[in-house]
């Protein structure tokens, strides 16, 4: 497998980058349409942690680290490091080491679909990682892949320079191009959430709030008591089986 190192791809501005990191994955997916998300698989290995920066690409043969090495070079102040594989694997390409490198470099988190390991001693150390699997398989060095290029992840593309936020509920990517307009409908969103909650503090009800008992009514459901539900004028069984 031969492959290509791209050096100083552009990337999303550091300052919507970190304003993006004032809201969480959930409510940035939803400005955008409920798009972007990498999905479920990808967890955290910490809690109560919530990171973004600008992705920089790593596409790895699967047991074989060599590309994270290269993209080392390719990492600095306000990066995080995305790696994938060409097919599915759980091996631990990414572990403490890595990240005493990358720490140094400014980059804030790894996001791997695959596997890592020394996970107890990335989290006294401080850097937060979102994997595949935990698993302690080493790996080798000797297959040639890409850094910087556009990757998929659970049919969701990242390319160089996206916005990558992650916290306790996954991983969401923003395109480059749309870091800025993210931002803005993000805080709008939130503005929105806070009037809700708002209202829900003082007794409002979803169903009143949201206009959600005529979606019910338009939907059939009907309201009965319980006694009408139970004593049906079909003549209905009760709970213990017995006629009315």
């Amino acid at each position: 497998m031969s492959g290509v190192i791209v050096t100083d791809p552009p990337k999303a501005d550091l300052k919507d980058v970190d304003a993006l990191a004032g809201f969480g994955v959930a409510t940035v997916s939803e400005a955008m349409g409920r798009t972007g998300l990498l999905g479920p698989g990808i967890r955290p290995v910490q809690q109560g942690v919530r990171v973004a920066g600008t992705a920089v690409t790593v596409l790895s043969w699967p047991g074989d680290n060599l590309m994270i090495h290269a993209a080392v070079e390719q990492c600095g102040e306000g990066d995080i490091l995305v790696v994938t594989t060409t097919s599915p694997s759980t091996d631990g390409l990414f572990g403490e080491l890595f990240a005493t490198a990358l720490h140094r470099r400014g980059v804030r988190g790894v996001v791997i679909n695959a596997g890592v390991r020394d996970t107890q001693e990335l989290r006294e150390m401080g850097f937060p990682a979102w994997s595949r699997a935990v698993c302690a398989q080493g790996t080798v060095k000797a297959t040639g892949g890409s850094v910087n290029v556009p990757v998929a992840i659970d049919g969701q593309v990242v390319h160089p320079g996206d916005v990558i936020l992650a916290d306790d509920d996954g991983v969401v990517v923003v395109p480059r191009e749309r870091a800025r307009e993210t931002v803005e409908k993000a805080e709008a969103r939130e503005a929105k959430e806070a009037a809700t909650r708002a209202a829900f503090l003082d007794g409002q009800l979803g169903l009143d709030r949201y206009g959600l008992r005529e979606t019910l009514a338009g939907l059939g459901v009907v309201y009965r008591s319980y006694d009408d539900y139970v004593h049906d004028d079909r003549g209905g069984a009760g709970r213990d089986g017995e006629r009315s």
